[in-house]
């Protein structure tokens, strides 16, 4: 049971082939309503774009690269209104903006969610800027990208730092990847807790650990990538894995 006093959500097995099937399912509805899926990718790539303006503008372009490895954290909420979208499509349900927003206003849950996910978030960000204090120097700073990507590149320490970012990354993203993977389309879609949604999560992630991880590391690959020229790769790619996200949703947890 769980803490509300519900019944657990059952969790079934998944397979490698499952992952393809829900990207492919998650193509064909970006594709049968792309304007949806551009529309929410686009505000995760512009909210990018203002991120990274903000810290070149302060002088901190050296937490660009943090910040287009971290932002795949914060994916699974802003795909929010995706999962909503092949729901509806799913029970053949008019689509609206309106619709969506209403759906995802309904469920108070998804406000804890969003908090652990933003947390998480932040704390990458701060672990970097922490480790480039320890190890960089306390008041390391850099005139551009370029000279940052240097240091890191070709000194011990830069070495070391990315070494050590980059195992903290993704023992982060890991986490964060197995409390909301299925959360969030969960919370969506049921009236549970959102305790209940993270240990649920967990359980599908524990359930079938290798094609779960191979799902994370598709999603951490593909938004890396399409972080990479100024976000914009991200306008196509959110909206994609965000539809499969939900599909894959759909074969884990057993229906009611």
């Amino acid at each position: 049971m769980s803490i509300s006093g519900k019944v657990d959500p059952v969790v079934r097995p998944v397979a490698v082939t499952d992952i393809a099937e829900a990207l492919v399912e998650g193509l064909r509805d970006f594709q049968a309503l792309p304007l949806y899926g551009l529309c929410f990718g686009g505000l995760y790539a512009a909210g990018g774009i203002a991120i990274m303006l903000c810290f070149t503008a302060f002088g901190m372009v050296y937490l660009v690269y943090p910040l287009a490895a971290g932002f795949a954290l914060i994916g699974p909420f802003v795909a929010i209104g995706l999962y909503e979208v092949s729901r509806r499509r799913e029970r053949g349900e008019p689509v609206s903006f309106g619709a969506i927003w209403s759906a995802v206003r309904s469920r108070h849950e998804i406000g804890w969610m969003a908090f652990v996910t933003l947390f998480v978030f932040v704390v990458w960000m701060y672990q970097v800027r922490l480790l480039i204090a320890l190890l960089l120097g306390l008041h390391a700073s850099f005139s551009s990208f370029q000279e940052f990507m240097t240091v890191v590149l070709t000194t011990n320490e830069g070495l070391l730092f990315l070494g050590i970012g980059n195992a903290v990354g993704a023992a982060l993203s890991l986490i964060l990847f197995s409390l909301t993977v299925v959360s969030f389309p969960l919370l969506l879609d049921r009236e549970v807790d959102f305790v209940t949604a993270m240990v649920t999560s967990v359980r599908a992630v524990m359930t079938s650990p290798l094609p779960m991880i191979s799902w994370a590391a598709v999603i951490v690959m593909l938004l890396i990538v399409s972080s990479l020229p100024y976000f914009l790769g991200l306008i196509v790619t959110l909206p994609v894995l965000g539809h499969a996200t939900w599909h894959l949703y759909r074969r884990l947890v057993a229906p009611v």
